[in-house]
């Protein structure tokens, strides 16, 4: 692409309020201080306009969007789609169907951000439904693990997709040129899991598609860093990604309570390299990975956790850029298309 690229923000969405996406915008700015980038803020201009007040570096690469409403987090996807026009999250999510900006991040409700994507920017020819994407960190980088909590259940064919999207993201977002793809079961034997598992591996396996497909792999070889792509469906991406975050938080609170539980132990903390602590910090703070691209839409759309705060919502940001500025789109035509022509020749027999 070319140009400065475009973010643009539902300023509403998330349960920290425009706050959180002012201060995240502020975060971004000093965590990336070469990395020039457009802001288009839509939401309640007396809420936001303050804010900007607040942080002139913020306002000098904002544009401000009024918006008269905003999508609820208890609203149901159905009646936020009936209700959302004008709102902040409609708003955002056309101006990158009119091309006036390359990505949008919201913190806003996940099934309503899914349903209104749908409708104003449309499924890309050969996805059913959208994907929720998860950047886990491992020792060698980050895997990717799809979906985390967009469908609940999944066919065969759609586990497939999975890993089509998947594959091109992490290409497209991590720089690997051959990523290595695994579909997660309860073991590796091919007899194990359900028929739908074992008929989505048997897919890939005759689908001709150009990926480095491993097979079935399990759930301790997500954080192993052997698999860079691990597809799954939502409702076990979701258990396994809320259960890896709440870890994260309990292991940072036991280095914590280590470090502070006696004048000895803060002493010894004291002698401690404080860059490696705050490294160590970092990889395991779930703020630093925040934000999920749902995958197959024809257009980017970022998702960042509702409870974010601004260093959970630059994260988010970072990622909607990463994605602004990568070839995932023309990667994901060219893999789906070659699905699609398996996929007709099996109907064909």
């Amino acid at each position: 692409m070319t140009g400065i690229p475009t973010i643009s923000v539902d300023a509403m969405g998330g349960d920290l309020g425009p706050r959180a996406v002012v201060e995240g915008i502020v975060q971004a700015l000093k965590r990336w201080p070469d990395r020039q980038t457009k802001y288009l803020l839509h939401g309640d201009q007396a809420e936001l306009q303050p804010l900007l007040d607040e942080y002139p570096a913020v306002a000098a690469v904002c544009e401000l969007r009024h918006s008269d409403s905003q999508v609820q987090m208890t609203d149901k996807p159905s009646e936020a789609v009936r209700r959302a026009r004008g709102s902040s999250m409609w708003n955002a999510i056309q101006c990158v169907k009119s091309g006036e900006a390359d990505a949008i991040v919201s913190s806003g409700n996940t099934g309503a951000l899914m349903a209104i994507s749908k409708v104003i920017l449309r499924m890309k020819k050969g996805v059913h439904r959208p994907a929720i994407s998860a950047n886990w960190p491992t020792p060698k980088g980050h895997t990717v693990v799809l979906d985390v909590g967009a469908n609940v259940q999944c066919g065969a064919t759609q586990l497939v997709e999975f890993a089509i999207m998947g594959e091109a993201f992490h290409r497209a977002v991590f720089g690997e040129s051959k990523p290595k793809v695994g579909l997660l079961n309860v073991g590796q034997e091919e007899l194990k899991g359900n028929d739908i598992v074992r008929e989505a591996d048997g897919l890939i396996r005759n689908s001709g598609l150009d990926l480095d497909y491993q097979g079935f792999i399990e759930g301790n070889d997500i954080s192993a860093g052997n698999i860079d792509v691990v597809v799954t469906d939502g409702f076990t991406g979701n258990i396994a990604l809320k259960t890896a975050e709440g870890t994260a938080r309990l292991v940072a609170g036991w280095v914590r309570e280590a470090l502070t539980s006696s004048l000895l132990a803060k002493l010894a903390a004291g002698l401690l390299s404080l860059g490696a602590l705050d490294r160590l910090r970092q990889r395991m703070d779930p703020r630093y990975i925040n934000g999920g691209v749902l995958l197959g839409l024809k257009g980017i759309v970022v998702k960042s956790h509702g409870g974010a705060d601004g260093e959970g919502f630059a994260s988010a940001l970072g990622l909607g850029y990463a994605m602004a500025q990568s070839n995932f789109m023309p990667e994901l035509r060219r893999m789906l298309d070659k699905f699609m022509d398996f996929d007709e020749q099996e109907k064909n027999g």
